[in-house]
């Protein structure tokens, strides 16, 4: 599965959130997308899976228009864990990673089923296989959001699509999230806050400010003083982790005047 955005602006109501966005993720990439609140992060994850629709440039999976394919076919080639996409009613985990089998179905087929290999492959996955008959509120967030992975698992779409993953979750549990993530092999498109996390668990990194793609490439290249200072209003100082030898961020709050945005309105 490829992913490729090309020239992508996007408009909610008369502003503009997304102004000339590429982005690519290649099968078995993990890329990060990083920005300041408001910079459009979660509207370009919007416009893959076809919730906002572009006035200019296109979306590519695996070579094909979104706008093309109907909504069942891209949520069979992308699956989203989305931000507080816990579901309203208390379900129990099973009820819940089988509502990933719906772009499947037929009109009158059922969403579950104990027999239903996608999901217990799913769940066996996330390391919660113990957990299927479990309602969702006895769970804690890093199960719960495991939850979610084993339901966008079980959509069985190559593509994974995270949106701010680790909010709300501690440490060790954003931690085993992340390595879960790594574990699948599969090519991700993730929104993540953590700038350090970012570096430790992408191979590349694409940074939006105002609605505009400012920098892209290795962690190490794109998350250099210069850049963090100007789009995050910080100081930055890279330092070597002693346990892993990769990029660790050290930051200070010096405040920077920020790039100038599209103006126009806020995005997400």
């Amino acid at each position: 599965m490829r992913l490729h955005l090309s020239g992508v602006s996007v408009r909610i109501g008369s502003a503009p959130v997304l102004a000339g966005c590429d982005l690519t993720v290649e099968d078995g990439e993990r890329v990060g997308l990083v920005g300041p609140n408001g910079s459009g992060k979660t509207s370009l994850l919007r416009t893959v899976y076809r919730a906002l629709d572009p006035f200019a440039g296109t979306v590519a999976l695996s070579g094909d228009d979104v706008r093309t394919l109907g909504q069942r076919e891209v949520a069979r080639r992308a699956a989203l864990v989305a931000q507080d996409s816990t579901p309203d009613f208390d379900f129990t985990v099973e009820d819940v990673v089988a509502m990933g089998r719906g772009p499947w179905l037929g009109t009158f087929e059922s969403l579950t089923g104990p027999g239903d290999a996608p999901i217990a492959a799913a769940l066996e996955r996330v390391r919660l296989a113990g957990h299927r008959t479990r309602r969702l509120s006895t769970l804690s967030g890093g199960e719960r959001q495991r939850v979610l992975v084993a339901r966008a698992l079980a959509q069985d779409g190559p593509l994974l699509l995270l949106d701010e993953p680790t909010n709300h979750l501690d440490v060790y549990a954003a931690l085993e999230l992340l390595e879960l993530v790594r574990e699948l092999g599969r090519a991700t498109l993730c929104v993540l806050h953590d700038l350090n996390l970012a570096a430790t668990y992408c191979d590349r990194i694409y940074v939006l400010h105002g609605g505009r793609i400012v920098a892209d490439g290795p962690p190490a290249d794109v998350l250099h003083p210069e850049l963090v200072r100007t789009v995050f209003g910080v100081t930055c100082t890279h330092l070597t982790h002693p346990i892993t030898g990769g990029l660790l961020l050290a930051f200070s709050p010096q405040q920077v005047a920020p790039v100038t945005g599209l103006g126009g309105g806020a995005s997400r």
